[in-house]
Order: structure tokens, then sequence, then C-alpha cells
């Protein structure tokens, strides 16, 4: 395989699997992974596509700042994007940016407003003529999901500003948090009531907001620090950061105390090292510091790019590392068939939460770290579910060990492939088949109830019932959300039949292009590498998958229904 290959196969496993943590934390309030290994994945796709600007994809999670908000909630847009912030993990890096900012601004120093960077939601409320009107979550950056009701039962959020006379129009940004002994007080709740504990504040936070009866959310905890303002009409716009402060703290608005306006490198070292050590005494949730340019006048002379504004950075602290032994590695299969080892690790305690099992993506990955049986491993906790092995210990490694050799196949390798196409072909982007989950789905292709996608289609209410944890209701509700999905796009039919490197963006790119599916199948690599974002590997790629027999017999079954 040539070096363009692997950075495309690299490229491409990246980004599935940063939208499907994009998917969990921002949509489902789910969160597979800390903050810290969905930057290193973040990090690792944005060097590949430098180093290979020809990979670079519209859909790419380095060109984007978010997904698209719960379909519970109605959307709203926002007044002004809200951006993310880029990430600087050791004081080399945060030198680099601040180096930058002086050269753009041709000046020795920068003056920052330093604050805490809370480990909660964010918020985004408008105000109008000095009243609460509506508050979304970021959702995209774009539009988010309207939370009125529930962010009117926070009561450190006023209903009225206390400005007089007010401005007309003013979009207040903010964290939803849960400081730690609200924490405990609410998954005490949850146990006594023989409810899901919630892993982490951020999580509980994100849960109690997202409540779809506002008094659920009433009964929770939750607290705001406001760092910011995005629209504002009505009233002349202030001049630097710390001038936003002073105007949130007259409006009535909370702002953290741990604020300071610091100037040069030093002064915002001292910051991040003087906060660091009281971390754990804040009573609050943390994961680093965020530094913004103070003036205002200097932000517009540094501007944005796609996903996150010149002027700022989070500088983010270590995550929380712990020692374990790898007791086995076993092996997943992923949609194409893809091999992924998995060591399986005696339970340990990090960041929160209980692990068991670590990732260790591919062959190489184990090959580079050397992870064997036996091994005690420093695993590094940056998710809620799934961790990443740091390095093993080498001291502590027992005799007679030997290197982890990927198997080419493992037992039910088929079934296992057949189950992820068709978890993938029922998913919400794709034909969105509600009530299609993946226990079911393995239960329908272990019974050989289901061989393909297409053959869902052919199931009825009967042969539902018998399964497992199904019954009559279940059974018919399922048939009923197959039937709704047979009037899908065509660019989600394209996009559910699980092309190699055919995400939702190309699909669409595909439909807009040729139309309908027969001209899609018909392509030449030439016509196909016309498209919009659309490659040399790709293209064969499509053209390959079309002249498999079983495709052609796939597509012909889902034309049938």
């Amino acid at each position: 395989m040539s070096n363009l290959e692997t950075a495309q196969e690299r490229v491409r496993d990246l980004r599935a699997a940063l939208d499907r943590y994009n998917h969990h934390y921002y949509v489902l309030d789910d969160p597979l992974v800390r903050d810290a290994d969905y930057d290193a994945l973040l990090r690792e796709l944005e060097q590949l596509e430098a180093q290979h600007p020809n990979l670079v994809d519209s859909t790419s999670p380095t060109q984007r700042v978010g997904v698209t908000p719960s379909s519970q909630f109605d959307s709203i847009e926002h007044l002004s994007p809200m951006l993310s912030l880029a990430n600087a993990f050791d004081a080399e890096e945060f030198g680099d940016f601040n180096r930058r900012l002086c050269e753009l601004l041709e000046t020795d120093e920068v003056e920052f407003v330093a604050e805490t960077k809370l480990d909660g939601l964010a918020i985004n409320l408008v105000y109008e003529d000095g009243v609460l009107s509506r508050a979304a979550t970021r959702g995209d950056g774009t539009t988010g999901e309207d939370v009125t009701p529930n962010v009117r039962t926070i009561r450190a959020i006023p209903l009225r500003l206390r400005h007089q006379p007010p401005p007309r129009v003013i979009e207040v940004r903010g964290e939803i948090y849960l400081d730690k002994r609200g924490f405990a007080t609410l998954n005490q709740q949850q146990e006594r009531a023989g409810l899901k504990t919630y892993a982490n504040p951020r999580n509980a936070a994100a849960g109690s907001l997202r409540q779809l009866d506002p008094r659920i959310t009433a009964t929770r905890p939750l607290n705001i620090y406001c760092y910011g303002i995005g629209h504002l009409e009505g009233r002349a716009q202030p001049a630097t950061q710390a001038d936003i402060l002073d105007e949130l703290r007259e409006a009535g608005l909370r702002v953290s105390s741990e604020t300071r306006l610091v100037k040069g490198v030093e002064a915002c070292l001292e910051y991040y090292e003087s906060i660091g050590n009281r971390r754990e005494q804040l009573g609050y949730a943390i994961d680093g510091v965020v530094y913004k340019v103070n003036s205002f006048e200097q932000q517009h002379i540094l501007g944005s790019v796609s996903r996150a504004p010149r002027w700022a950075i989070a500088f983010k602290y270590p995550p929380d590392e712990r020692t374990t032994r790898v007791v086995d590695i076993d092996v997943q299969v992923g949609r194409t068939g893809a091999l992924t080892p998995v060591a399986r690790l005696e339970p340990v305690f990090v960041g929160g939460v209980t692990i068991t099992n670590a990732t260790l993506h591919n062959a190489d990955e184990i090959k580079r770290k050397d992870v064997r049986v036996g091994d005690t491993v420093v695993v590094r906790r940056a998710g809620d579910v799934i961790p990443e092995i740091v390095g093993v210990i080498l001291e502590k490694r027992p005799a007679g060990t030997k290197p982890y050799e990927l198997p080419d196949s493992v037992p039910a390798q088929a079934v296992a492939q057949r189950v992820q196409e068709i978890i993938h072909f029922a998913s919400r982007r794709a034909m969105d088949i509600e009530g299609l989950g993946e226990k079911l789905i393995e239960q329908l292709v272990v019974t050989g109830l289901v061989n393909h996608a297409a053959e869902l289609y052919e199931l009825d209410v009967a042969s539902l019932a018998e399964l497992e944890r199904m019954g009559g209701k279940s059974a018919e509700n399922l048939i009923a959300a197959l039937e709704k999905s047979k009037a899908t796009s065509l660019q989600r039919l394209v996009f559910a039949l699980g092309i190699p490197a055919v995400g939702d963006a190309t699909a669409t790119n595909l439909v807009t292009a040729f139309g309908t599916l027969k001209r899609i199948r018909q392509a030449t690599e030439e016509e196909l590498q016309a498209v919009d974002d659309i490659g040399p590997v790709v293209a064969a790629n499509i053209v390959a998958w079309f002249a498999l027999d079983s495709n052609a017999a796939l597509i012909d079954a889902l034309k049938k229904h």
C-alpha cells in the first residue's frame, strides 16, 4: 500500500471516529471520549490533511465547528456564530501562539483576559429589551437547540437584566455547569431512584439541561458563568473583553471571579500554573484555561479561521493517567471488514470512570507500542468509554510474553461485518430507522432473519415479536419505522450503502452531479473525479464497489421495496 493510500485510510478512520464522538458528545450527551483523546485525534487529522491537501474534504471535522442539533428540540439560529477554540497542550505551543499574535499585530506584548475553562455545556442567551427571550445550546455553532423553558428554571440566570436602559438585543454566551457538590448530590439521587448515574459533571449538566420536561431540569443544581457577548444592538460595543465582563456583571449575570488581565507569556504561564495548583479546590470541574486577546480592535485584525478565532486559545491541562494490566487482546470487526484490536484491562478508575478496555487501533499501533498480554500499561483517561494506552512499563513485563500478531481473520468475521453494515445502513444520517439498534441487529443477523440491508424490508411483526425483548408492540413500531424509511432521499440512500470513503457530503455531491442512482452506478472514474471533493482514490472505490455482484444484488433488492 502506498503512503498516500495509507494516509487516506487513516484520514477516513479518523474522520469516522471524530464524527461519531461529535455526535455522542453534542447530540446524545453521552460522550465516548474525553477531550484529551478527541484533541489528539483531531490534531493527527489536521497534520495528515496538511501533508496531503488533496485529502481535505468539506465534511472533515477540521472544516467544521460541530454537529447538527437533536431533533427532540426545535432549532434556533444564533444571531452570530459560536466558534470553538484552538488548543495548546504545553508552554512551547502557547509560546508559538503568542509569537504569531505579536507578529500579526506588530507588537512586543499582547494583553489577554485569562479565565478558567469550565467542563460544562455552552449556552447562548438572547435578551430583548432586557428580558430573556430565548436560549439555545451551541449545536453546530450556527444553529442550536431551543432549551428556553429549561434555562428559565436556572436561578442563576436572570429573567430580566439589570441594565437601565437595557440594550435592544444582546446575545450572551456562557457555560452551564454542575459544581462538584451538586454533581455528587445528583448522582446520589439517581442511585436512590434506581436510575443511571452520570459519569462526570459535564455529562450531568448536559443531560439535565436537555430534559424534555423542564420540571426535571428545575430539580437539578445547575449554575452558569457568562464570558462573552455575540450580537449587540442598541448599546455601544465595548472596546475590550474586560469591558464585556464588566458589562455582564452590571447586567446581573454571573462572571467567574478567577478571571484576570495578564500581559505577556510569563504572566500567562503563571496564571496557568496558579489555577492548576488550585484546580481541585475550585469546586467545579475545569480542563484548562482560556486566553483571549483583550482589545477588540486587535481581535478584528486577527480574525478567525474556519473553526476558531485566531485571537483566543484554550491551554489544556494534562489528562489523568493510571496504571493497570492487560489481561487479554481481542479483535473487533468494522463495517468494511477492518480488524481493530482491543486490549482488555484489569478494571481501573481513571477520570471519574472505571474502564476495562482500550482500543489499540491497528497492527501498526500495537507494534509501535509493543503492547502484550500480561503487560502493565499506563492508561490515559481521555474518554468515558474508550481510553488510550499511553505506553508499556517494560520493567514490569512478565517473562515469556510474546509480541501480539493481529490475525488475518477472526471467527464469525462475516457475521460481525454484516452487523456493522446494517448498523450503518439504519443510522440517523443514513436511512434513520428508529428503534433498530445494535443489539436488535445482532439478533436479526445471528438468527438468519436478515443477511443484508434489503432483507430488513421483508420482516414481519410475527417473526420480530418472537425475538428476545421485542414483543408485539415493539415489532409493530419497527415495521412502521421501516415503512417510513422507504420515503427517503437519494442522498441518504447513497450514504447508507456504505461505499468506502463516501460520507454524507460526498453522497450529496454525487446526487447533485448525476441525479439518479443508475447514472452514479454507470459513471466512470474520470466522470466521478469531475465531482467536487472526489479524487482518484475515492473514484476508484466507488467504481469498484458498484462492480461487485453482491452490491449490485443489494441495490436491485432495495429497488423492489
